[in-house]
């Protein structure tokens, strides 16, 4: 049978290869014709509360109005102009909104092609950083197991080497620096043992690579794909004194945690440390449009300026792309107009009256809740393809990501929609 004479779904299956997916065993795969608020809509008319903010993005929910109607008036004007030597008003005036609402040391604003890319920017800025001060021998990086930091080249050599997707790559990646995770979770008392916080051997791990490490890069307080770990914040606060005292350099992955997912705009805003380069993405255009950023400090910018060859060696060709930075402002301007704390602390609220049952469930290792991020962790790992058999029933779309059943709900959603996502999550809790 030809190409032309296969269904749509038939051509997917064939053709196009999904993320994270053995091409002979696709799994369910759902066409979605059509997409607003919190429901995607399949081909045959079912409608799916999008219980994962499709990838942990689309914060206001599908198709909103306030930024497809940012977009549009972009595409009429100005769609795409290179970057290099030419500016215009959509990154100018997102620039503005950023320095409002980000840590106040972050001045400095690189705008770039999705969260991978950010991170891959970040760890090029702390290196070329610390070539330009004169210690080029600063080529590595530190980090905690159980991270993820994207799929790129660079990004993969910071995810967890052992227990991450990216282990069969070790030998070819870059050789890190890795720490246990901070084993104090967020809802505990904080020891100041650093035997029992962790300090300590993050410690020993910094001085001994000292001379070689360029950055201690984490993601704050919640370990997205590695897990949805949620940890103390004071671990970045000395983490901070730590880099300062070593002179590496602190970079927060941001990425899934910002925009008021945790609770707080970033998680930044959990400790009092702030970090000299930070990454963000997912939420930022409230997932309408590919779009990232990383951030620094006056010191790491005119450090790099100050060097040879003077110059950050890093251009994206759609970077600073007009109909993104355009959907951007018009998300963040969506996000701080409105009581955003309110509504993320009832979804919270919300999540952990109506998961709380879960824990009485004999295959259930922990439920937690932080922000609009609800979490039953099982005791064995979970399918998304059995997950997936059962939306339609649902009415519900989720992903279990190892052993982990979750939702990252948009902020959009009502009661009654959140009350449908919790008991879809514990269906499969006791089915799965």
């Amino acid at each position: 049978m030809s190409a032309a004479d296969l269904t749509q779904l038939e051509f997917d299956q064939q053709h196009l290869w999904h993320p994270y997916t053995n091409v002979a065993k696709p799994g369910p795969t759902f066409v979605v014709k059509e997409s607003e608020g919190v429901h995607i809509t399949l081909d045959d008319g079912t409608r799916l509360i999008d219980a994962m903010s499709s990838w942990w993005c689309m914060m206001h929910g599908h198709r909103n109005p306030a930024i497809t109607s940012a977009i549009h008036a972009q595409l009429d004007t100005l769609p795409h102009v290179m970057f290099g030597g030419l500016t215009h008003d959509p990154a100018i005036d997102l620039g503005r909104k950023l320095l409002e609402i980000t840590p106040d040391s972050l001045t400095r604003i690189f705008y770039c092609d999705s969260g991978s890319v950010s991170v891959e920017v970040a760890m090029k800025m702390a290196m070329q950083y610390q070539h330009a001060i004169g210690q080029p021998e600063r080529k590595e990086f530190a980090t905690i197991r159980s991270g993820y930091h994207g799929d790129t080249w660079k990004a993969m050599s910071v995810c967890d080497p052992d227990t991450g997707m990216h282990h069969l790559f070790q030998g070819a990646l870059s050789v890190q620096h890795f720490v246990s995770r901070p084993p104090v979770r967020i809802n505990e008392g904080w020891s100041d043992d650093p035997a029992q916080n962790g300090l300590g051997e993050l410690r020993a791990v910094l001085e001994a690579g000292q001379d070689k490490i360029a950055a201690f890069i984490l993601e704050p307080v919640v370990q997205g794909t590695g897990g949805m770990y949620f940890y103390h914040p004071e671990y970045l606060n000395q983490a901070r004194a730590l880099c300062d005292e070593l002179g590496i350099l602190l970079i927060f992955d941001e990425i899934a945690t910002g925009f008021g997912r945790t609770g707080a705009l970033f998680a930044t805003g959990f400790c009092t440390a702030q970090p000299d380069i930070i990454c963000l993405g997912k939420g930022l255009t409230g997932g309408h449009i590919s779009f990232a950023c990383t951030m620094t400090n006056d010191r790491v910018a005119e450090g790099v300026g100050g060097g040879n060859p003077g110059i950050f060696m890093h251009g994206p060709t759609y970077m600073a792309n007009p109909l993104a930075c355009a959907a951007a402002k018009a998300s963040l301007d969506l996000l701080t107009g409105q009581d955003w704390r309110g509504t993320v602390s009832g979804i919270a609220e919300q999540m952990q009256s109506e998961l709380a049952p879960a824990r009485e469930l004999p295959n259930v290792a922990d439920v937690r809740v932080l922000g609009a991020i609800g979490v039953i962790e099982m005791k064995h790992a979970v399918s998304a393809d059995e997950a997936h058999a059962r939306a339609h029933d649902m009415g519900v779309f989720l992903r279990p990501f190892g052993k982990n059943i979750y939702t990252m709900p948009p902020f959009i959603t009502s009661p009654d929609q959140l009350s449908q996502i919790t008991a879809g999550m514990l269906r499969l809790a006791q089915e799965l």
